[in-house]
């Protein structure tokens, strides 16, 4: 395998996250904080890093073929999260080992949310703001990686979503450079529209823009250890809402409703199906909570929406901690760690599509039981379904529920308890952020957990994001042979 042209655009990468690593030493060089010496040394050596990587390789070949996508998509992850951790570790206000610090950067650029940081009231905007750019650039990045590497890679069924960048042509390489174009356009316009209304709702500047990012990447990074609810504000929760919607349906879509207008939005059969499951689950945990006698109807809808909004779609925000909302919300909140939003999104999880392909294999299945001669054909949004994807489905669908499993097995052995260790894995796996129970619930942090757990729950994480076959081929004899 050629690795120079994998190297060089990991170099690449890199420098863009040096640069990067300036925004928040400004930002406590203006708040008149010491810290801002530690990005502004890590920025410069990160840079240092990609150049060096750069001009070692300047030249090589930029034709990228399959085996090398893979490496790629892995090696240009694992790279960043590696070199993104140096601030967190390197800072004297924190501590962090670096086992805390890789861990809290690869929650950010997964967008999962997990934190192993406390008093965030209290810590400079630098790293506040380090945190939110981590989940900002993991947003764009899974966003484009789905539209234009996945398909490619065969990864779980997403061959189903194969545009133009099948093609090898210069035409169709260009088509890909205009979408990804429009596709970084659309996030960057979403996230400054974001953030003004939530400054025109309240929330100071710094905040709005912080949580603006965390929540268009479905993170769910905040600026308070009480997360949304530190603004008691209603306004404030329907517009993160909204936004975490938003993050959770795919930015193809927001291309489309520029050219056909708003009524295109809902012809896509995936984020029909996605709003009718969330209606169905706000409604049932609404009519829950009203009917316990201790929430008005306004505030019952606003805290089921929020809260069923944030787990479905992976951002991982809590304006109260649902885990002591009953035992049957209780059961509905852990099924919800699975379900994720649309291909795509900045969403994790399983994904509506996956749900959709397997509920019309299903009835094809009955229905090749009760007419063994008939003929029923598969199809997803008037699209026929072939073998294959069904098969990426299944095979996604199983690695899933098996990591899931193993993952928390290990952490297990690891010495934490049943709660912990299921939900911690289910909530790693599918990017979520907070697990349930007393440590690591809404209203707790991955802190006291041991080391060995963090890095479990850190493979955990890219392995989810990375849709799991796109990292476990690496690890096939055959794909380093001839």
């Amino acid at each position: 395998m050629l690795f120079s042209p994998v190297i060089y655009v990991i170099g690449w990468f890199l420098q863009m996250l040096g640069v990067a690593m300036f925004f928040p030493a400004a930002a406590d060089w203006m708040a008149g904080n010491a810290n801002w010496a530690v990005f502004a040394i890590s920025g410069a050596g990160t840079y240092f890093a990609g150049a060096s990587f750069v001009l070692a390789t300047r030249g090589a070949p930029l034709d990228i073929n399959l085996r090398q996508g893979f490496l790629l998509t892995t090696g240009s992850w694992v790279s960043v999260a590696v070199f993104g951790a140096v601030p967190f570790a390197s800072s004297d206000l924190l501590p962090l080992t670096y086992t805390d610090a890789f861990f809290e950067t690869m929650s950010g650029l997964t967008t999962t949310g997990s934190t192993v940081l406390t008093g965030l009231d209290d810590l400079p905007p630098g790293v506040l703001l380090w945190r939110g750019l981590l989940q900002w650039f993991g947003g764009i990045g899974i966003i484009v990686m789905a539209v234009a590497m996945f398909p490619l890679l065969k990864v779980g069924g997403m061959q189903l979503f194969r545009m133009e960048s099948s093609d090898r042509s210069e035409k169709a390489m260009s088509s890909v450079k205009r979408y990804t174009a429009a596709l970084v356009l659309s996030y960057v316009a979403l996230s400054i529209v974001c953030a003004t209304l939530l400054r025109l709702a309240g929330m100071p500047w710094f905040d709005a823009a912080v949580h603006a990012m965390t929540t268009l990447s479905t993170g769910g990074y905040s600026t308070s250890d009480a997360s949304v609810g530190h603004w008691d504000s209603p306004f404030i929760h329907w517009i993160i809402t909204a936004f975490m919607l938003l993050g959770a349906l795919p930015f193809v879509v927001y291309i489309h409703m520029l050219r056909q207008g708003p009524a295109s939005l809902f012809q896509d059969s995936q984020i029909r199906a996605f709003f009718s499951f969330l209606c169905i689950v706000v409604g049932v945990v609404t009519i829950w909570l009203w009917s316990s006698g201790g929430f008005t109807f306004e505030r019952a809808l606003r805290e089921s929406a929020f809260n069923v909004v944030s787990i479905v779609t992976t951002t991982g925000y809590a304006v109260s901690d649902y885990s002591r909302w009953g035992a049957m919300p209780f059961g509905i909140f852990f099924m919800l760690i699975f379900v994720g939003g649309c291909t795509g999104s900045t969403g994790g999880g399983i994904k509506m599509f996956r749900f959709q392909v397997l509920w019309a294999a299903f009835r094809a299945y009955i229905w090749s039981r009760i007419y063994p001669h008939g003929v029923q054909a598969l199809t997803y949004d008037g699209r026929p379904v072939s073998n294959d994807v069904v098969l990426g489905v299944l095979v996604f669908i199983l690695i899933f529920l098996m990591t899931v499993m193993a993952t928390s097995l290990i952490l297990e052995g690891l010495g934490l308890d049943l709660v912990t260790a299921l939900s911690g894995a289910a909530t790693a796996v599918a990017n979520v952020g907070p697990g349930l129970g007393d440590i690591i619930g809404p209203s707790g942090t991955f802190t006291s957990l041991p080391a060995a757990a963090k890095w479990v729950l850190a493979i955990a994480m890219l392995l989810g994001r990375l849709e799991f076959l796109a990292v476990l081929v690496l690890f096939s004899p055959g794909f380093w042979r001839r």
